[in-house]
């Protein structure tokens, strides 16, 4: 992988990692059209889902100050109940990852097919939280947990995550601000985790892409992800999402058909 390839991969996780088109799809579609090795790049494909986890601490970073304010407070409030239901979304993310990780990492392969299979999948899911009557209520921790589960699903590479959780979100009944910034606070930890957990099992060491080529799709990563977070909250708040489930009907089609 040269530098071009990297600022290429970057801008397209950042872009992806927030809008609901599936991140890890479009990069195993890249990687496939640039012709290169994905077990070579699984460690670029962490770097640059680091670089995306920053941009969502500097968009989100009042609320995050507030809610761990509430926190250090040690007592029963807004904030803790808040924080509680996050880290119940993230329970079944972080299972999935540790017993089921190698299967996970065997689907990133440059399976054009199977990805615009699951990009249909998401033009679908999408296309029903446009279509459903909206009940506009808060997150319970019953809605927590399902939400979670989307967020588990969407491992799979062409299952958009902040689609399948956001549009989760909308079909279950919540409000579209409240959805938007669970969904992106909600990924934050499980993908902390997976970067430390890459570091220290020794794989970083075994890296054959250079540093600086890594460096520079994290910071195409960071600054495309910072603006598309930004966007994306707008989106959502205005309903736009249908046209995303048009988009990925159309890539979906097109990966399955030069799959």
């Amino acid at each position: 992988m040269d530098w071009l390839q990297a600022l290429i991969l970057g801008i397209v996780q950042g872009l992806t990692e927030f809008l609901p088109v599936s991140s890890s799809g479009h990069l195993e579609i890249a990687k496939a059209l640039f012709g290169v090795d994905p077990k070579a790049s699984f460690f670029f494909t962490i770097a640059v889902h680091g670089a995306t986890v920053l941009s969502t601490l500097v968009v989100f970073r009042k609320e995050i100050i507030n809610l761990l304010n509430g926190l250090f407070k040690f007592r029963k409030n807004d904030e803790t109940t808040y924080t509680l239901k996050l880290l119940l979304s993230m329970v079944p993310v972080m299972i999935t990852g540790l017993l089921l990780k190698k299967p996970i990492e065997a689907l990133f392969n440059e399976n054009i097919f199977f990805v615009g299979l699951m990009l249909l999948a998401t033009s679908i899911i999408l296309a029903i939280a446009h279509f459903i009557k909206k009940r506009e209520r808060d997150i319970t921790f019953k809605d927590a947990l399902i939400i979670g589960l989307a967020q588990a699903i969407s491992v799979i590479p062409g299952i958009s995550r902040s689609g399948s959780t956001i549009a989760t979100g909308l079909i279950i009944g919540n409000k579209k601000d409240e959805i938007a910034k669970f969904s992106f606070l909600m990924v934050l930890i499980p993908v902390i985790g997976a970067n430390f957990l890459e570091i220290v099992s020794g794989d970083a060491a075994n890296n054959p892409i250079g540093f600086g080529v890594i460096l520079i799709g994290f910071l195409a990563a960071f600054i495309s992800g910072y603006l598309a977070c930004k966007w994306m909250i707008s989106l959502v708040r205005r309903s736009k999402l249908i046209w995303f489930a048009v988009y990925c009907a159309l890539i979906g089609g097109l990966s399955i058909f030069i799959g």
